[in-house]
């Protein structure tokens, strides 16, 4: 009995104790199948390829996908930590929220330009503060197999730029032919020296040879024959008052018989005139019967008349004689009075022509205003930028892949742009970045951008409208033409959003069909303000996207000018009218 109930007692502690083992056991079990629960519920990483096999040099896309609480900060790799394979894009995260929890996806492009066997090595997530690896992933890159049955063609030259005739030279010619003329009329009617006339030669001879000329130019009169008298004595005693006046008293023309007599009369007692007094006389005599002939119309006799003239003929040789001759500070100060008049002549011909130089000059503007405009004349002659470009040498080139052709007033110049990462998608690889050519700075007073990326219809549904699957599935269904209006409308929304990167403001945005003679496609246009680019001041602006959809690629031609810029849009005109889109005869070369 003793027995019995030792046995049963020991038998009881050893079901306490495997009671207890278990219960530890379970514990543990439960713990650890906890911590593990709790564990895949913090988060999940994982990796994949979209292929495992690739071209040289193709793309290839590679994702790592992380479920993670809402409340975790996660940070993926960056950098080329992908070696051997080369990182050649970083794309933006996608999110998708799931309950408490998020799913991010982290797509990364990677290439490689040597055929082989690669392995993806592992990549390095942080969770928190906790560190993830991704699992490595074998990528096999295989060679580019040529067709040897088909030839081969060389590398194309270099194409060259077509430069339209310049006419520069017609310019200058116009330019010089003006001048030319101007200057010969000026120098003919102003600075030539002119053949002198009778009067001129007269009136430069000396006082004493103009007075006998003049005497022999009353005897060949007809006063005389026809006893013209009064015509005869106004000539006669204007011959010996001018003598008079030029060489013994300086208002002999205009005093009366007896104040000149007088003066006469005085400058022989002051010995400054050597007449005699019958010289005097004589003289005084001839003037008061001239007197009597013009104002009280005495009618002497005609011989009487020759006697004066003989009289007067000699008292002009005694006038002469009774002169003192000039001394030698006479002589100088005649020859200064002589330069000084010369001096004179050039100065007045001077003013003349620039006179006429400065009313030829606004005579020109103000023609070339009323038919130009004032502003066109302003800005030729003092320039403008836009202005220049369009009177400039245009070039005709191709941009692109597939090329636009297309005439601009420079050549543009090329450099590397990414799309915005809303149009970078899985299925769309191929519009991740592009070529651009461009001149200027979209700020600035002109800017063109061309560009040409190669991108199928479907592709750009898929990366356009990831994000509203129905609406890409309602374009997918549309036909050719209406989807790619659809296309085109969305690409342009897509450049505006650049506008605002670079500073853009209160854009106004208006979309048109738009038809060209050598393309078709969607134009969108209108305004913004900003900062000038180089002044940092304030402007407004306006601009035109033209967009088009041809040979399996998104065509496209920005502009962006200063607002009210005369000279804009015919450049944005000549521009548009000259784009090419047919690229038949490259692909037959």
């Amino acid at each position: 009995m003793v027995n019995d109930l030792r046995f049963m007692n020991t038998r009881t502690k050893s079901l306490k104790l495997m009671l207890s083992v278990g219960r530890i056991q379970s514990s543990i079990f439960f713990f650890v199948l906890c911590f593990l629960c709790s564990f895949f519920s913090f988060a999940q990483v994982t990796s994949s390829v979209e292929t495992n096999s690739i071209k040289i040099g193709e793309q290839i896309t590679y994702q790592i996908n992380v479920e993670v609480d809402t409340t975790k900060l996660v940070v993926f790799p960056e950098g080329q930590t992908f070696l051997p394979l080369e990182m050649i894009d970083s794309y933006q995260i996608d999110t998708t929220k799931n309950n408490d929890k998020y799913n991010l996806i982290k797509r990364y492009g990677l290439t490689q330009f040597d055929s082989g066997s690669y392995t993806v090595p592992r990549q390095k997530v942080i969770i928190g503060d906790k560190t993830f690896f991704t699992d490595s992933l074998q990528v096999e890159v295989n060679e580019v197999v040529v067709d040897t049955t088909k030839a081969i063609y060389d590398i194309k030259p270099i194409i060259g730029v077509e430069k339209t005739a310049s006419t520069w030279w017609k310019t200058l010619l116009y330019i010089l032919l003006a001048i030319a003329i101007v200057g010969f009329l000026l120098y003919w009617f102003i600075w030539r020296k002119k053949p002198l006339t009778e009067e001129q030669k007269i009136a430069l001879l000396p006082p004493y040879d103009r007075a006998k000329l003049a005497l022999a130019k009353l005897d060949e009169s007809s006063y005389l024959e026809n006893e013209n008298l009064k015509d005869y004595y106004s000539e006669l005693t204007f011959i010996i008052r001018k003598y008079l006046d030029e060489k013994v008293y300086d208002r002999a023309l205009e005093s009366t018989t007896d104040e000149l007599i007088t003066r006469l009369r005085i400058l022989k007692e002051g010995n400054q005139v050597d007449l005699s007094k019958d010289d005097i006389t004589n003289i005084e005599s001839i003037l008061k019967r001239a007197d009597l002939v013009k104002f009280a119309k005495s009618a002497p006799d005609v011989e009487l008349a020759k006697i004066d003239r003989s009289t007067i003929d000699i008292e002009i040789d005694h006038v002469k004689e009774a002169l003192p001759e000039p001394t030698e500070e006479e002589k100088l100060l005649d020859e200064k009075y002589k330069a000084e008049q010369e001096r004179k002549k050039k100065r007045n011909k001077i003013i003349l022509t620039v006179a006429l130089s400065l009313c030829l000059i606004a005579a020109t503007i103000i023609g070339f205003s009323i038919k130009y405009g004032f502003g066109y004349v302003k800005d030729t002659i003092i320039g403008h930028e836009t202005k220049e470009l369009l009177d400039g040498d245009w070039v005709t080139s191709e941009y692109g892949i597939p090329p636009i052709k297309i005439s601009t007033p420079r050549v543009l110049k090329r450099e590397v742009v990414k799309l915005p990462d809303s149009s970078k998608t899985k299925e769309a690889p191929k519009v991740s970045k592009f070529d651009a050519f461009y001149y200027g700075s979209m700020l600035s007073k002109f800017y063109i951008l061309v560009r040409s990326v190669p991108a199928k219809q479907e592709e750009l549904i898929a990366g356009l409208l990831k994000n509203n699957p129905l609406q890409a599935e309602a374009v997918s269904k549309m036909d050719e033409s209406e989807a790619k209006k659809v296309i085109l409308s969305l690409l342009a929304e897509e450049l505006i959003k650049t506008f605002k990167s670079q500073g853009a403001e209160n854009i106004l945005v208006k979309k048109e069909d738009y038809d060209a003679p050598l393309f078709s496609g969607v134009k969108t246009s209108g305004s913004f303000t900003g900062k000038n680019a180089i002044t940092d001041a304030k402007m407004n602006f306006e601009y035109q996207i033209y967009l088009m959809a041809e040979n399996d690629a998104i065509q496209g031609v920005v502009f962006t000018y200063q607002k009210d810029d005369a000279y804009a849009i015919p450049i944005i005109n000549r521009v548009v009218n000259s784009i090419d889109l047919n690229n038949e005869e490259n692909e037959e070369e």
